[in-house]
């Protein structure tokens, strides 16, 4: 075996000299040519993160990288990575070892690489998680030029309604920064219920936003792209949260589409203050660090987006703590069948969850509350906030074994 270290350089290259879906390919060539590994694979959680996709380069580097059947996701050994973002490493069943790793960019769990291989010290075990997080890097740049891993994701038929509002979310659901970590979920009605959930960070503020649209199915979703539209379009050209609100506002009535409650946040990186607006929409939980319980944050609450009378949004300012967790949500997070969760307690039992794997309990809840049929969609986005220094920060990462 050749053990050099993993040359960056040289595979960034490989990888952009070949078709964008072709990556996986460029990586086990370079880790059979290094390690003499048997077999290599990446694979991709599913929109409903209930499934894997394995897509396997082929052993003699010729043709196209293949999509394989789904494999169930739930208590297997991938699903323990991807929880704990830790290396993993067993038998092949073969007298080889199996070396699985987590593919993550910035908090974002992409997915996993898979390699099996002769033997495994912990030099190359070192290089495989290298690989790993380099793949990552390359996967977020190929998918802007291929649909390989968009399809891929699609285990189900997908509605109209279904790919509109899926192309609205940011395309990771989980960033982590020093002074923050969020993750969210969207569990759709079966009737598409227009929830949205965005995010953005520039040098000094980090922008949140949880919207609902009125409606169901593509006119929900219209309504909805309307919404996030004027929000990011208002967000682009540096206006506050008071902005964005009439902007949002201001479009839904000159389009007379409809209705949509949301809440706008504007996070100072520097301070941890949150300004603020809140229209129409449940109020967030806060649960403090040493608190004994998760509660309301009590906010006035304006009208909806695009109701047709005379008033003024109101910015309020919130002031977030180093060791609060905030969670924002929509009404299918409480309501109906997901009334009988009791989010307040759940959010403090997974307090010390990662907020990734707390959005997965919480959505759980709420879809086993409601036996799996939502009337509404379920969305709930978890900011836990550090502060301006590091002590607080639980980085995903994709070396640690």
């Amino acid at each position: 075996m050749d053990g050099r270290d993993l040359e960056l350089g040289e595979l960034l290259t490989a990888a952009e000299s070949a078709p964008p879906g072709e990556s996986v390919g460029v990586l086990a060539h370079d880790l059979r040519k290094r390690f003499g590994a048997d077999r290599v694979s990446f694979l991709f959680v599913d929109l409903m993160e209930q499934r894997l996709l394995r897509l396997t380069a082929p052993a003699d580097g010729d043709g196209p990288e293949a999509v394989e059947e789904p494999i169930d996701l739930q208590g297997t050994v991938y699903d323990a990575v991807l929880r704990e973002q830790r290396q993993h490493v067993d038998a092949d069943g073969e007298g080889g070892r199996r070396v699985i790793s987590p593919v993550s960019n910035r908090g974002d769990c992409i997915g996993l690489l898979e390699v099996t291989l002769r033997s495994a010290d912990d030099s190359v075990l070192g290089q495989i998680s290298d690989a790993a997080h380099a793949l990552a890097y390359i996967i977020v740049t190929d998918r802007r030029f291929t649909d390989l891993y968009h399809a891929g994701r699609r285990t189900t038929r997908t509605s109209l309604a279904a790919e509109i509002q899926h192309q609205l979310l940011p395309s990771a659901s989980c960033c982590e920064a020093p002074q923050f970590t969020l993750a969210a979920g969207l569990v759709p009605a079966d009737d598409i219920g227009g929830d949205t959930y965005d995010y953005t960070l520039d040098r000094d503020t980090l922008y949140l936003s949880i919207t609902d649209a009125m409606g169901h199915d593509t006119e929900s979703a219209l309504l909805a792209t309307l919404v996030t539209g004027a929000l990011r379009g208002a967000r682009r050209t540096g206006c506050d949260a008071l902005s964005q609100a009439n902007r949002a506002h201001e479009a839904l009535l000159a389009h007379s589409r409809g209705l949509a409650t949301g809440q706008l946040l504007c996070i100072r990186l520097d301070t941890g203050t949150c300004e603020l607006v809140n229209a129409g929409h449940p109020w967030p939980l806060r649960l403090r660090s040493g608190a004994g319980e998760a509660e309301e944050v009590p906010l006035t609450v304006n009208l909806p987006f695009g109701v047709a009378a005379p008033f003024t949004y109101q910015l309020q300012e919130l002031q977030l703590h180093p060791g609060d967790r905030l969670v924002l949500l929509t009404d299918g997070m409480q309501e109906r069948g997901a009334a009988a969760v009791d989010l307040a307690s759940l959010v403090y039992e997974t307090r010390d969850m990662h907020p990734r794997e707390a959005v997965r309990v919480l959505t759980a809840a709420v879809l086993s509350a409601c036996r799996g049929n939502l009337n509404d969609d379920a969305t709930v986005l978890i900011l836990d906030w550090h502060g301006t220094g590091t002590s607080g920060f639980r980085p995903l990462s994709s070396t640690g074994r």
